[in-house]
């Protein structure tokens, strides 16, 4: 049994207060692979890229237990390109380009031996594509999440809204959770969207950290404060890779054990944003994981009396 990650594996050029970078490996797959594989192999990776993706990078992810079968590549094709800047802040970024080169064709066909998928993770891809990974696989998972944006719920509510029913978990920011439910408050957010049907909710704040919803049940987890932020590109994917990658290895899809997983995925995505690119997840050693994790326990254990 195991994972599967569906999504983007790209080139991204990115320009920060801090740095700026021409060209470098990105992509919600990557990200997400990067961080699930320090917790549960193996991870079966769904994408497309061109010919001109490197083949060292395919090698790097396969070293760490990702199959890559369900990886198509086009070789006389681009792989998906973007490029933005970010504002003093890092939680505002401008676009500067957006080419989707071989991503515009892309109509995964799932292996055979894909069809184990004991969970799986849907990274930001048109609705359309999420919908027919899911109709592909002959078993329902124990557990399907989602990722999506905004640009989806103003080009494609329709398919967007049939693939939120599809799914057990949904990830988005809040300002994409204000937008989908049409509510100010958080709150009443989650309870229009977990009404569309996910039985959980995760949204996530940027640097404020994420909330966790099931049912009247909400649980907020702080993100770490950094001293170093070079690139928060990813960082997103990385949170839902290292919540997925901890719910796989413990196989326990309880509201309880996806406390656990939120801080687990806020410790990896905490990693992230300290290098451009996925570069620090690919150096990070395990029992750094488990210092930054306890990190976190200290910053929001403490004991209290009132008497």
């Amino acid at each position: 049994m195991s994972l599967m990650i569906v999504g983007s594996m790209a080139f991204d050029a990115l320009e920060t207060p801090f740095g700026k970078v021409d060209r470098i490996i990105g992509g919600s797959a990557t990200y997400a692979a990067w961080a699930a594989s320090n917790f549960t192999q193996p991870i079966k990776q769904v994408s497309i890229v061109g010919g001109d993706f490197p083949q060292e990078e395919m090698d790097a992810l396969t070293a760490r237990g990702v199959d890559m079968e369900g990886v198509e590549v086009v070789k006389d094709g681009k792989s998906f390109f973007w490029s933005g800047r970010y504002h003093m802040d890092m939680n505002t970024r401008d676009t500067l380009v957006t080419e989707l080169n071989v991503l515009g064709q892309f109509n995964p066909q799932l292996p055979d031996s894909y069809q184990d998928c004991e969970f799986l993770m849907l990274g930001n891809l048109a609705p359309a594509v999420q919908i027919s990974v899911i109709n592909q696989l002959k078993n329902r998972p124990k557990l399907i999440i989602m990722d999506t944006m905004n640009f989806w719920m103003e080009i494609a509510l329709d398919e967007l809204k049939q693939a939120i029913g599809m799914v057990d978990l949904l990830m988005v920011n809040d300002s994409e959770a204000r937008q989908l439910s049409g509510e100010y408050s958080l709150v009443k957010a989650a309870a229009k969207i977990q009404a569309m049907g996910p039985k959980f909710l995760i949204i996530k704040k940027g640097e404020h950290g994420a909330l966790l919803f099931h049912g009247k049940q909400v649980f907020f987890a702080p993100a770490l404060p950094l001293e170093e932020v070079f690139d928060p590109t990813g960082a997103g994917d990385t949170f839902a890779g290292g919540f997925i990658g901890h719910v796989a290895r413990t196989k326990d899809i309880s509201y309880e054990n996806m406390k656990a997983g939120i801080i687990v995925g806020s410790a990896l995505a905490s990693f992230c944003v300290e290098k451009f690119g996925p570069n620090r997840l690919k150096e990070l050693t395990m029992q750094e994981i488990e210092t930054r994790i306890n990190e976190f326990v200290d910053l929001v254990d403490f004991d209290i009396n009132l008497k």
